[in-house]
């Protein structure tokens, strides 16, 4: 295995892993508003391909990275934004964890508005209303299974990651007609 350091202003240490099967997925491979995998619905993981999850999880965590060093934001990204159309998110806030096949067991009927974001459209901002809280249950990078009650910020940023997998962007969520900006 060959380690390649990558420099940059912000962000001194990017180390990619390169080897003959599989080099760890830049910035530029991340999809972007309008590419017509970001609209399809993901197939589920099954447990044969476990062993694949750990390099889509390193690929996911790089380009999070470089989003956060080029826009300052990223706190979690869905496996279809880099083409994996595999039902799989990565949230990295306090720790690393990874969400397979996650499904919601409930969603409060209380709601509120935000303007959200998104990785593959970086600079547009989108009011959108979600679920104040919810309840997912998911697999871990071990096929363990988990559950997890969500509520505020984090509960808005898992609803937010759960839709690409489904193929729904915020846009296809937004408010009304009025609910775009550009981020300051």
């Amino acid at each position: 295995m060959l380690v390649v350091a990558v420099v940059n202003d912000n962000f001194k240490n990017l180390h990619l892993q390169l080897n003959k099967e599989n080099i760890m997925k830049p910035l530029e491979d991340l999809l972007q508003l309008g590419n017509p995998l970001l609209y399809e619905v993901c197939e589920p993981i099954l447990q044969t391909e476990l062993p694949l999850v750990k390099d889509w999880v390193a690929d996911l965590h790089n380009v999070m990275q470089e989003i956060r060093v080029k826009y300052n934001l990223g706190r979690a990204i869905a496996a279809p934004q880099l083409g994996i159309m595999k039902r799989l998110i990565y949230m990295n806030i306090d720790k690393p964890i990874v969400f397979i096949n996650p499904e919601f067991t409930f969603l409060s009927e209380d709601m509120f508005e935000l303007w959200d974001d998104c990785m593959s459209f970086p600079n547009l901002l989108v009011k959108v209303k979600r679920h104040k809280s919810l309840t997912v249950k998911y697999l871990d990078e071990k096929w363990q299974t988990k559950e997890w009650k969500m509520t505020d910020d984090l509960s808005e940023l898992l609803q937010h990651e759960y839709d690409h997998l489904d193929g729904i962007l915020c846009t296809m969520r937004a408010i009304d007609e009025k609910s775009f900006k550009w981020r300051p």
